[in-house]
């Protein structure tokens, strides 16, 4: 899809403060607000722009463990890609999970409170899945750049 500079604008300040309201981002983007809310219903209807959310500090809300995951299943059916599937799905703690080219499977980020949660959701969860055949575990020691910012 190919999005107009008025578009990318209004996408970039959404991306840095979804919370401002119509004539803050009317201001910021140098538009009319019947302009940017016409262009912002066009963007959601088209599923440019998924959800409007607020983005959290970890280690306030008990999740200031992060872990990066490889995983590896033991073949690639049909019935292990979906059960592996539906087991990322309904675990909260997942909150990325990319399928990856290399050694590994797929690539998960995982929150949880310490080290212990951490030891108790891998073995309870992951290492007792019939489908999963390895799980090498990195644990973030420090977040050099975070964001949920796409480059446009």
């Amino acid at each position: 899809m190919k999005l107009s500079d008025q578009e990318l604008s209004i996408l970039r300040e959404l991306q840095r403060d979804a919370s401002l309201s119509l004539a803050e981002l009317s201001d910021r983007c140098s538009m009319a607000q019947s302009t940017l809310w016409r262009k912002l219903q066009d963007l959601e209807a088209s599923g440019v722009i998924k959800a409007r959310v607020a983005v959290l500090d970890p280690a306030k809300v008990d999740a200031k463990l992060c872990v990066l995951a490889s995983v590896s299943l033991h073949d690639h059916t049909e019935e292990a890609v979906n059960a592996f599937t539906s087991l990322v799905q309904r675990l909260p703690q997942i909150m990325e999970c990319q399928k990856v080219s290399g050694e590994a499977d797929y690539m998960l980020k995982i929150r949880t409170n310490d080290v212990e949660a951490y030891e108790q959701f891998m073995s309870h969860n992951l290492l007792r899945n019939p489908h999963i055949r390895s799980v090498t575990s990195s644990f973030v020691l420090k977040d050099v750049k975070s964001t949920t910012a796409l480059p446009l």
